[in-house]
């Protein structure tokens, strides 16, 4: 058998990427383009401020997205987070309006997430029942209780919730809000989890191939649960900032946050078969839908329905290419 010395194979071109990156710099490249585009056309879109108000205003996205990602990544969805975005909400408003502390109900708001995704993660692994059906169904429990707990909106006028919704962290002439901060602390921390620890290696090889990391003895099944909890606890968080963000809770807040968390996680390059994805490519994904948004709303003169339209080409774009690089390493 005739073997090729490894020198005469020649050097691996500079500008070739692993496959699985290539979504990702896809959506960065599409990122660049329509920030530049934005910059050409209206003078203000330079400045730093509306980039940092893109975070400010989707904040709350971002960190709902991050617990999309996990579910994803193994190849699971979970429907249910945008009404425990509004749950939470709705929580958080009526406890503070009774006159609760604001520690107790940050406490209770963070525990609701956690306990509906574990709950929702232990019927999926030990009943063995479609992802899909089971947080479509926890969907409607949320909504419910949203609904059920009031039927307006509840104003939130708590000293504490007030400060820290309108307290500025200055960045120079600049300023975030302290939805930012934290948003960019859960990113930070699930991008360590899935990089560097044994859940976040098991979340991988769940969704490339759930047989194997059977057959390996992974704990598919806590794992399952885990990541649902996860996002459960993401959605929470998210509420208690949209909380902050709109100082109000209402039943009818938060529709549809579930498709854009989905489009956010996708457009950012994570497989919607699980197995391959970044918490970096969630990022530049929210960041995409908030210029989008600004983008038109520099230009006054489209509906706000035109967000839904791009988005949606866009998606169908961003499957498409997962498609193609699948069946290219194929």
């Amino acid at each position: 058998m005739t073997t090729t010395p490894l020198a005469a194979r020649g050097p691996r071109a500079w500008w070739r990427v692993p496959q699985r990156q290539v979504p990702v710099l896809a959506t960065l490249a599409l990122l660049l383009v329509m920030y530049g585009i934005g910059v050409s056309q209206y003078r203000a879109f330079s400045n730093i401020q509306v980039v940092f108000n893109i975070f400010i205003d989707n904040g709350f996205l971002l960190v709902v997205a991050v617990g999309m990602t996990f579910v994803i990544l193994t190849g699971g969805i979970d429907l249910s987070v945008g009404s425990v975005v509004a749950m939470t909400a709705m929580v958080s408003a009526s406890l503070l309006g009774d006159g609760v502390h604001p520690a107790v109900v940050l406490l209770i708001a963070l525990l609701i997430g956690p306990a509906l995704g574990f709950a929702m993660g232990c019927v999926i692994h030990f009943f063995d029942i479609q992802p899909f059906i089971v947080t479509l169904a926890g969907m409607f429990f949320a909504r419910g209780m949203c609904t059920w707990i009031s039927s307006t909106s509840i104003p939130i006028t708590d000293g504490f919730w007030t400060s820290a919704a309108q307290e500025r962290i200055r960045i120079g002439e600049n300023f975030v809000t302290v939805s930012v901060l934290v948003a960019l602390v859960v990113v930070a921390v699930a991008a360590y989890t899935l990089a560097y620890t044994r859940l976040g290696r098991n979340v991988y090889a769940i969704g490339g191939n759930q047989q194997s990391a059977l057959l390996m003895g992974l704990p598919v099944g806590r794992t399952k649960i885990a990541v649902y909890t996860i996002s459960g606890l993401c959605s929470a968080i998210g509420g208690i900032l949209l909380s902050f963000y709109t100082l109000s809770g209402a039943p009818l807040i938060a529709i549809g946050m579930e498709l854009d968390t989905i489009a956010a996680v996708v457009i950012g390059g994570t497989l919607l078969t699980g197995g391959s994805g970044y918490v970096f490519g969630t990022v530049l994904g929210v960041l995409v839908l908030g210029v989008i948004q600004t983008l038109i709303t520099f230009d006054g003169s489209l509906s706000s329905w035109w967000t839904k339209i791009v988005i949606g080409g866009l998606l169908f774009a961003f499957i498409l290419l997962q498609r193609l690089v699948g069946i290219r390493k194929k």
